[in-house]
């Protein structure tokens, strides 16, 4: 077990002055060389059992090196001989759970939430919260088969596995000599081995070549984009003073069959540490784990966008609908668009639990996959290589060595995956009217509550794709970025409502549907004129009806998105009133929708009411119905523009946006 490939809580780091205690174990856990300060510590407990510090000592590196199951006596010795310490009892409720002890736990946890400390409070209260939804998971039904893929564990540790191309790419502490000291175990190295499904040939398992696994680091938990040409995986933990103190995230290339000398990340945060690294499905996003100060807990999972170029910017937290009080990583993006990953700060049995997020009508549900894939031991890295069969990470009871790689079959009967999509194309009027496909769009996807849910840009085919859900409401927002050409921001809405699959009807375990699109944008050009359609009012009246009211939305909505624009709004009549009171009347319906623009928040100098009665008819001499409506219509006409600023290719800087990163290509 290491660092990296463990979650490394981080508690309060106790620095102990001599008080019997030998300077080489006291110093040994300052520098986080755990199993040396574990040693120390025991030669102490040799003589002397009842040492409550060195036996709280002891307790706080198992801990912090992600041993907490073997952290229980210790804890308990601590107590008993009167070490009094505000993080004791939450610690010691830990390593109770993590030994199935849930009775024991919930005494202790009484305990930890009498403490002032606020951070260790919110946790306490968390996990007691946590407890009682324990006997709920116990009870749930599910249908997980869990094998031990004992062709690739070993007696050292075996953890974070990976499918690409036919190969099982993993970490393992086997046949190195060298050991890191925070656990007093050899440092892992990434393996790969061919593999048919979880048929894994053993014959095969080799470590990668040494521009990837260094002598004295950890190399752990590794990812790869769609394509399988770039690696993004964890390394650090050297345990020298002039090497890396912390875990960071590493990319590499594969050039012609060889994978380039590894760079660490612009995402990392230096001083903290960045893990367990997963790509979304599409490959436009990075998915880390990190314990960067202002997160939800001690741990945290994060998001880094991936542009065209290969280039990673825009760090997010996953907020509290995924992020919680305790330890949150080994983030994994399955085909499906769900979200799995670890934790200690849910209700679970114990250790890390897994879980899976799910966007179920516009929100988040978290669901604890319960067991046979939930021990009491830790449980975590997940990765599914078909929709219903995967592998994952455990070190519980009864494997061959340390962390040990499991596979996974779901025999749920009704098991049915569908995966909708949203693919359109970017387009905008020419000369004559007809559309022509506008590149260099950014278009995002938001939710009815206006929550960026994903975006693109657009390249010369003006093509985007989004992943979308059953039962929910869209918009999409598309802004032109660049060029001499200026167009309006423009946002559509869509909805799969009504439009889900009929799951009785399929017969395949993965059903794919894509909905089609168009997001046409509009140019910007001083005196164009547009027509608002459907914006209709009582014979010789001006209020402004509901339905009109509902047109009327959509123009302040343009008119928020393009804050710079100023416009005239123009009403019109037919010709079947006099000249002056068609002038009279069409005013004072412009006049009445320049009103409520307002009221819905606009400025009032970004807008000029004009009416023109019958004075600019589009079919003179109209003789039905149909033709006098095209004649009673309400326009805007755009008369300036303000002082937006919009970047031209040349003008625009990358490098204040994104790192200094290769392309696929090897291109800057």
């Amino acid at each position: 077990m290491t660092i990296i490939s463990r979650v490394c809580l981080t508690g309060v780091i106790f620095i102990v002055a001599s008080c019997g205690i030998e300077k080489k174990a006291s110093k040994s856990f300052e520098l986080a060389q755990f199993q040396t300060a574990i040693d120390s510590y025991n030669t102490i407990l040799a003589k002397d059992p009842n040492n409550g510090e060195a036996n709280f000592f002891v307790a706080e590196s198992y801990r912090q090196s992600n041993r907490i199951r073997q952290s229980l006596p210790y804890y308990e010795k601590a107590l008993i001989n009167g070490i009094k310490n505000d993080t004791l009892a939450l610690h010691y409720a830990l390593s109770l759970m993590a030994n199935g002890k849930y009775d024991l736990a919930r005494v202790q946890l009484e305990k930890a939430m009498t403490v002032e400390d606020e951070e260790y409070l919110k946790r306490a209260e968390y996990e007691y919260a946590n407890l009682d939804e324990v006997d709920k998971i116990k009870k749930k039904k599910n249908y997980y088969r869990v094998k031990n893929l004992e062709a690739v564990n070993s007696d050292a540790a075996e953890y974070s596995p990976v499918y690409n191309d036919g190969e099982l790419y993993f970490a393992s502490s086997r046949g190195d000599a060298k050991i890191y000291l925070g656990t007093g175990t050899p440092f892992t190295d990434i393996y790969k081995a061919k593999t048919k499904a979880a048929r894994v040939d053993a014959e095969t398992i080799a470590p990668l070549n040494d521009i990837i696994n260094g002598p004295i680091t950890n190399e752990g938990s590794v990812t790869f984009s769609p394509d399988g040409k770039t690696m993004v995986f964890a390394k650090g933990n050297s345990g020298k003073k002039k090497g890396t103190a912390q875990v960071n995230l590493y990319i590499s290339r594969n050039r012609n069959g060889v994978w380039t000398q590894p760079r660490m990340l612009n995402i990392n945060n230096p001083g903290y540490w960045d893990s367990s690294p997963a790509f979304s499905r599409d490959g436009k996003r990075l998915y880390f784990a990190s314990n960067r100060p202002g997160g939800e807990g001690e741990v945290d999972i994060y998001q880094a966008r991936r542009n065209a170029r290969g280039r990673f910017y825009k760090v997010q937290n996953l907020g509290p609908e995924i992020n919680t009080p305790g330890n949150d990583a080994f983030p994994y993006i399955s085909d499906d668009g769900h979200l799995y990953f670890s934790s200690d700060g849910r209700p679970g049995f114990g250790g890390l639990d897994l879980f899976v997020a799910r966007r179920v009508n516009g929100k988040t549900e978290v669901e604890n996959l319960g067991q046979p894939v939930n021990s009491e031991s830790d449980d975590f890295g997940i990765h599914l290589f078909k929709a219903d069969r995967g592998f994952f990470t455990s070190n519980r009871v009864g494997g061959k060595g340390d962390d040990d790689i499991y596979t996974f079959v779901n025999e749920d009967p009704d098991l049915k995956v569908v995966n909708y999509f949203l693919q359109g194309v970017t387009m905008t009027p020419d000369e004559n009217d007809k559309l022509k496909i506008l590149p260099n769009v950014d278009v995002k996807l938001l939710d009815f509550e206006g929550e960026v849910i994903d975006e693109a840009t657009t390249t010369d085919d003006g093509k985007f794709l989004f992943r979308v859900y059953e039962h929910e409401h869209y918009n999409l927002v598309g802004e032109h970025l660049g060029g001499q050409e200026q167009y309006l921001i423009t946002r559509e809405q869509f909805t799969t409502v009504g439009k889900a699959a009929d799951r009785d009807t399929l017969t395949q375990l993965v059903t794919e549907v894509r909905f089609d699109t168009l997001l046409v944008l509009e140019k910007i050009e001083k005196d164009k004129i547009f027509v608002l359609d459907n914006i209709y009012y009582d014979l010789d009246k001006w209020d402004i009806r509901e339905d009109a009211a509902l047109e009327l939305d959509k123009l302040v909505i343009i008119l928020q998105d393009n804050p710079e624009i100023k416009i005239e709004l123009s009403s019109h009549t037919d010709d079947r009133q006099t000249d002056a009171y068609n002038l009279r009347l069409s005013d004072r319906r412009a006049r009445s929708a320049v009103d409520y623009i307002i009221s819905q928040g606009v400025s009032g100098d970004r807008l000029v009411a004009k009416g023109y009665g019958e004075s600019k008819l589009l079919i003179p001499n109209a003789q039905t119905e149909e033709q006098h409506q095209v004649n009673r219509r309400t326009e805007f006409k755009i008369l300036a523009l303000g002082e937006k600023k919009i970047l031209n290719a040349d003008e625009f800087d990358e490098d204040k946006y994104f790192d200094d990163e290769l392309d696929d290509s090897g291109q800057k």
